[in-house]
């Protein structure tokens, strides 16, 4: 049976459901359109305008479908989904240089580090904890490519620490540069310093207790603060953890997460009062984050860019030679986001 014949007759929503022929699924009764999308042996729908979701895989060497997934409201199955802040992808001059830096100044561990020839790169990763249940940064080195443009944009990674004084000290000793002397915030009693790391990127060292998460924020500046945590919100299923507005210094941050901030990595999300734009340099790449279901989460994110703005970069699927499955999508902002099973 050909491959639409197959789908037509395994996929029937109603009597009056007939296939296109270009990948569309038009229901007569509802007037509703289902996308189809093929991707080595599987395929996924999503209702563009009522945020349906299911996916079948098919056996492409038999024609048979193994497994149909009853339809659902894939906006409601993202804020039950699990999902973790699994690494920010950057780029920077020297990467031996880097890790240097990371591993005697802040107390990193280098997770793993390769080198890839033919296309020209070599990345490592590094944290305070293994990949599978910690934060993490992935490090980029391209061939002769020594220095980048972090853009007006990108703000700076976190990091927590029982005594921000002392680390702050061995930083200096080392020759790290200290942008920002430790002390209380204005108007507050948390003690930060800010460190600028070899390549130009910002972190802002946070004294608190003990906790399971040291590599702690990422900060991106945006031109809407609500329209950014609505985004945040219905696309990648976060929760509004709490904001902060300070007139004084005119701007507002929202923190977002999946746990509490003592917790686990949160996203900080900062609007500069009448600030719209910014630019993105070409150093700072991306966050990936985890999920149960990249069909379902691109589902999810192609709804909600069509109300609130950003676009899917990629669609979801495998990447070739891995089991992992990703899926790529810009924010309202044009911050690239992945997102990763």
């Amino acid at each position: 049976m050909e491959l639409g014949g197959l789908i037509k007759s395994k996929i029937r929503e109603d009597p009056h459901d007939h296939y296109s022929g270009d990948g569309l699924f038009i229901s007569e009764q509802s007037k509703r359109v289902t996308t189809a999308a093929l991707l080595t042996g599987e395929l996924f729908f999503f209702g563009i305008l009522t945020g349906t979701s299911f996916h079948i895989h098919l056996d492409m060497a038999s024609s048979t479908v193994e497994e149909t997934v009853p339809s659902e409201n894939v906006l409601e199955w993202v804020e039950k989904a699990k999902h973790r802040f699994l690494h920010a992808v950057y780029r920077v001059g020297d990467l031996d240089r880097t890790i240097k830096f990371y591993t005697e100044c802040f107390g990193m561990k280098l997770l793993r580090k390769r080198d890839i020839p033919e296309e020209k790169y070599s990345n490592a990763f590094l944290g305070f904890g293994p990949e599978a249940s910690h934060f993490v940064v992935e490090l980029t080195y391209n061939y002769g490519v020594d220095k980048y443009d972090i853009g007006t944009g990108f703000g700076h990674f976190a990091i927590a620490s029982e005594d921000v004084y002392k680390l702050v000290e061995g930083i200096r000793a080392r020759g790290g540069k200290i942008t920002r002397e430790p002390g209380p915030v204005k108007g507050g009693t948390t003690v930060i310093a800010f460190v600028q790391d070899p390549d130009g990127y910002m972190f802002e060292l946070i004294q608190r207790g003990p906790t399971l998460e040291p590599l702690c924020q990422i900060m991106l500046r945006v031109g809407d603060l609500e329209r950014s945590i609505k985004f945040y919100e219905k696309a990648c299923g976060m929760k509004l953890l709490r904001t902060r507005d300070n007139p004084d210094y005119k701007y507002t941050i929202a923190m977002m997460g999946y746990a509490e901030e003592n917790e686990s990595t949160v996203l900080e999300l900062t609007y500069n009062y009448g600030v719209t734009e910014y630019t993105k340099g070409n150093a700072y790449a991306q966050v990936a984050i985890s999920t149960e279901d990249v069909y379902r989460s691109a589902a999810v994110v192609d709804l909600v860019t069509k109300e609130l703005g950003g676009k899917v970069t990629r669609q979801p699927g495998p990447i070739p030679g891995i089991n992992t499955k990703i899926t790529s999508f810009l924010d309202p902002d044009g911050w690239k986001q992945l997102l990763a099973v």
